[in-house]
């Protein structure tokens, strides 16, 4: 068979819009949002290090909490305890100066990723076989994900070429052709024409991370996005972003390589005060909302909608149409879960199961790619 090129294409709606929560990845490992500061606060490496060691002096030294009863203040709660300072640009005592809140804050937001990073090293079976059955039942179907983790897009990669591309809908460094971009420009862009099989008919995907992801880098100074599919390591006593070079066996910190400058991690923090006018965010939220417009049906899976998650509610009720058809997937289906639900999506219907089980369920599965 011989090569040809086409353009891959959208078609005007979605059959299906996925929303994935913290209970689709947390199966394999990764924790809960109420799980995150107490692991924080458990992890040698992270007591060890140089990070490590502020944030949790920090925490010890302004939250009372109980590791023997497993009661641990709630993460959001120490991030709105953080910028009620920083907002104010006041210090909190000699000690914890505003700067210092600063650097808190941001040292948290490091060991969030390092945790989340070492919780989902492994490949995911789940979302593997979520992708087996996109392939086999609907391919137009897209993905809202508030998760930062990557298993859902390693996942993808028996279906990479031969079904389909991920379009993470932002531009990325990536696609710049440029000699200082050499190493990193792999990554297909697939709203531009791709070389394919004569017999192959692949499609996009969109997978829209609102609240960030682990392998995106962001530089503030040229105000790009750059995508690190395999690196997603962090220097716990420096707090820099690094990558491990096999053919110098050495690790080195990521700066942009355009301009030098350190990148950043791109996560939204859970609080009640999210910025969400960041500009890859802000770009994010406009595409989902055009994806919830257009979609046919949306199914939640594994999402509390948490009442941090204000921006996402508003997105919902902004943009659901009357006759979208909504599903909520969940193992605990109680009745505030499904009164916040039923606040956006009055006839929302309501599936008690894991992701986990709902995969393998053939009769869940019908329901839900079926119309």
């Amino acid at each position: 068979m011989g090569k040809t090129i086409k353009y891959l294409q959208y078609s005007v709606t979605r059959d299906i819009l996925f929303v994935f929560g913290a209970g689709a990845s947390h199966p394999d490992g990764v924790p809960l949002q109420r799980d995150i500061l107490p692991t924080i606060l458990k992890d040698e490496e992270i007591a060890h290090s140089e990070i490590g060691k502020i944030v949790i002096k920090f925490i010890k030294d302004n939250f009372a909490y109980d590791e023997a009863a497993n009661s641990y203040p709630r993460l959001e709660s120490v991030f709105l305890f953080l910028e009620h300072f920083i907002q104010q640009n006041e210090s909190l005592n000699k000690t914890y100066t505003n700067d210092v809140i600063h650097k808190v804050k941001e040292y948290l937001i490091k060991l969030i990723y390092f945790i989340i990073n070492k919780k989902s090293e492994k490949k995911s079976g789940i979302y593997g076989k979520f992708w087996e059955e996109v392939e086999r039942r609907n391919k137009n179907i897209s993905i809202i994900t508030l998760n930062y983790d990557t298993l859902l897009e390693q996942a993808f990669e028996p279906l990479f070429k031969r079904v389909g591309y991920i379009d993470y809908s932002i531009y990325l460094m990536n696609y710049n052709r440029l000699d200082e971009l050499k190493y990193f420009n792999f990554w297909i862009n697939p709203n531009k024409p791709v070389e394919t099989e004569e017999n192959e008919n692949p499609v996009p995907f969109k997978i829209i991370k609102l609240h960030g992801s682990l392998n995106w880098k962001y530089c503030n100074c040229c105000n790009q996005t750059l995508l690190t599919p395999w690196n997603k390591e962090i220097d716990l006593n420096k707090g820099k972003l690094t990558w491990y070079s096999k053919k110098r066996d050495a690790k080195f910190e990521y700066v942009c390589p355009l301009d030098g400058t350190d990148f950043e991690t791109l996560i939204l923090t859970p609080s009640f005060t999210q910025k969400i006018n960041h500009r890859v965010v802000t770009q994010l939220l406009s595409e989902a909302g055009r994806e919830i417009r257009v979609a046919k049906k949306i199914v939640f899976i594994g999402y509390s909608l948490s009442d941090a998650d204000v921006h996402i509610r508003a997105l919902f009720k902004k943009h659901l149409q009357k006759g979208t058809k909504v599903t909520v997937i969940n193992p605990r289906i109680t009745k505030a879960l499904m009164l916040k639900y039923q606040s956006i999506a009055p006839k929302a219907e309501f599936i008690n199961s894991s992701f986990e089980k709902f995969v393998k369920n053939k009769e869940l599965l019908d329901i839900t790619f079926g119309f």
